[in-house]
């Protein structure tokens, strides 16, 4: 299982977790911790869609659930491409903006350009 930290001399290790009731022994090289985390994290979502939905089947809430975390990763993704755009739009025009104060700085005279720092 990938986690949030790696470790490069990682000891395979079990960890028992719930979610929804049920006890899961997962295998993982990582921080008990973050997977502690993930299991609470799905264990909420769990219940947030039985109470939501008054359905008992197990496997309807999780697959419920599992499209709801799925709705939050491809907008978190959809969130980071627009921030990655406006980014480089940005940085374009910053280096549009340097490009242009250093040739001004090129044909100016040196007098003029001391004056000016």
């Amino acid at each position: 299982m990938a986690t949030g930290k790696a470790n490069a001399e990682s000891v395979e290790q079990s960890i028992q977790v719930e979610i929804y009731n049920q006890t899961y022994s997962i295998r993982s090289d990582g921080d008990n911790e973050y997977i502690q985390k993930l299991a609470k994290y799905v264990d909420g979502k769990m219940r947030d869609i039985s109470s939501g939905t008054m359905t008992v089947d197990s496997l309807k809430v999780a697959i419920l659930a599992a499209l709801h975390v799925a709705d939050e990763y491809h907008q978190a993704l959809e969130t980071q491409a627009q921030v990655d755009a406006q980014l480089g739009s940005r940085s374009a025009e910053c280096s549009e903006l340097l490009d242009r104060v250093l040739k001004h700085k090129d044909v100016m005279p040196q007098q003029e350009f001391d004056m000016e720092q």
